[in-house]
């Protein structure tokens, strides 16, 4: 009896932790965005904008969360095998295989800005670029037209794994400008305004940013669709993202 109830015990906790398992989800994070979008630290997720989303998604689904570093060239393969199973931060137009994966409706609007020395003649078009060396994210597809240019040599990319590098760079005049996120220069120039680097006020491109989902999801991609739509519909997704800012701005007081 002693043993056959041993069993049943082993049998059943064996159970609970295999769903335990299936019910966490795993959410990507790239590890170069920088903040507001992810603050990190020996490849672990501290904090930022992506780590509040996914907890409050977490929170509503009622799973546990875990946050994967998972750098641009991996995220499709991550993605696909299930190490992950959602990241965003991301747009269709960005991925070489975008129908293989769930799209999650528009979260919020970002655009791409480039920052240059405040010693520079000022850059407001791809033309004002030729010639000039450019630090970009690693394995990031940007616009179509700066992508040519790229290609063509006409103007020279330099990638650069990490924001805070390519603006130390730039402050040492060895890149010419350096292409991020908006709302990431924004927080760089609160964080650091000893920084000599001015925004151009050229938008190299717009986009809507979203989720994208692995096919290995612990919940169903329409749950997860609703649940990131209500927090995008009550202004939650905008709140968490002017929070961040708003630290920043505390930090330079």
């Amino acid at each position: 009896m002693n043993l056959h109830f041993r069993v049943n015990i082993l049998l059943l906790l064996s159970l609970w932790s295999h769903l335990a398992v299936a019910e966490e989800l795993h959410w990507g994070f790239g590890p170069a965005e920088g903040m507001p979008y992810v603050q990190v630290s020996d490849h672990a997720l501290l904090g930022g904008f992506i780590r509040h989303l996914g907890e409050q998604v977490a929170e509503t689904l009622g799973v546990t969360v875990s946050f994967v570093e998972t750098p641009n060239k991996r995220i499709e393969e991550s993605l696909k095998n299930g190490r992950i199973h959602v990241i965003c931060n991301t747009n269709p137009e960005w991925l070489a295989d975008a129908p293989a994966f769930h799209w999650s409706p528009p979260l919020f609007e970002e655009t791409h800005a480039l920052l240059q020395h405040r010693d520079s003649a000022p850059v407001t078009s791809l033309t004002d670029l030729k010639g000039k060396t450019v630090g970009t994210t690693l394995g990031f597809t940007y616009s179509m037209p700066l992508m040519e240019a790229f290609a063509n040599k006409q103007v020279i990319r330099q990638d650069i794994r990490d924001l805070d590098t390519r603006l130390n760079l730039l402050s040492r005049k060895r890149l010419d400008a350096i292409i991020e996120m908006r709302r990431s220069l924004t927080f760089e120039l609160a964080v650091r305004p000893g920084l000599p680097l001015v925004s151009s006020p050229w938008v190299i491109d717009r986009y809507s940013m979203h989720c994208a989902y692995g096919p290995r999801l612990p919940v169903t991609a329409e749950q997860l669709d609703a649940t990131l739509q209500s927090l995008r519909d009550s202004g939650e997704i905008e709140r968490l993202l002017d929070g961040e800012q708003f630290r920043a701005r505390l930090q330079d007081h």
